[in-house]
């Protein structure tokens, strides 16, 4: 090539474009469609398209945390009174517990002891009594009081069931209270010569039972029981 020819023309080159790599907004438009992977690009219309279809971060509800609730464990059990109503033959128990809504009734009944001779009678029952103390783990016992009765004979046999009540306490280490059944129907009905079915009725009444404990031996041991809370607890007085 002679110096006078002309040079040829420049070769334009076409401009490449540069990967542009996707905006978060863009990220999480496309990754809700199902769209976007790792490396795509976006094209011309895309960015704008996409920053209108995702929502900024200011916008994005803020949903509440669950509060997480510790788990409820049982309500602890309060104290317990075991009333006893004793006899030789019968003897008559019941099971009160303290809440703070109140007495509550736990359990009632009676340990027959038979017709047999008298020291093993006594034995049957002081075994019987210590299974008891030993179940339900009370407080306080509450039995009726030595009192005069017309039939001496009965009132020494009554004082004999005592005897064996009073060491069963002991034995446990378990506080032991007396009351009079007069003390007992005053508390509860008003009237120190109230009825048996009359003290019962009270009985149902101040636990919210349908009917009172059977027999009669049951429902008078739970009177002592309910006689202790009325007369030595002050908060329970009022009910």
């Amino acid at each position: 090539m002679s110096p006078e020819s002309p040079l040829p023309p420049p070769v334009r080159r076409a401009a490449v474009r540069q990967p542009v790599a996707p905006s978060l907004a863009e990220r999480a438009a496309a990754v809700a469609g199902g769209g976007w992977h790792a490396g795509a690009t976006a094209g011309p219309a895309e960015p704008r398209a996409a920053a209108q279809a995702a929502p900024s971060a200011d916008s994005l509800p803020v949903l509440p945390r669950a509060r997480s609730q510790p788990a409820r464990g049982p309500e602890p059990a309060g104290p317990k009174i075991l009333g006893i109503d004793p006899g030789t033959r019968v003897v008559g128990w019941g099971v009160i517990e303290l809440t703070p809504r109140g007495p509550r009734f736990v359990a009632a009944g009676v340990v027959r002891a038979g017709s047999g001779e008298l020291g093993g009678r006594l034995g049957l029952i002081r075994r019987e009594l210590d299974r008891l103390i030993a179940l339900h783990a009370p407080s306080v016992v509450a039995v009726e009081e030595a009192f005069a009765k017309k039939n001496l004979q009965s009132a020494l046999r009554i004082g004999e069931a005592r005897g064996v009540v009073l060491s069963c306490a002991a034995a446990a280490g378990v506080a032991v209270h007396q009351y009079t059944p007069a003390t007992a129907k005053k508390a509860l009905v008003g009237n120190g010569a109230a009825h048996k079915s009359q003290v019962a009725a009270m009985v149902a009444r101040r636990l919210g039972l349908a009917e009172a404990p059977q027999p009669h031996d049951a429902s008078d041991a739970v009177a002592l029981a309910l006689t202790h809370v009325l007369r030595s607890i002050p908060s329970h007085k009022a009910r």
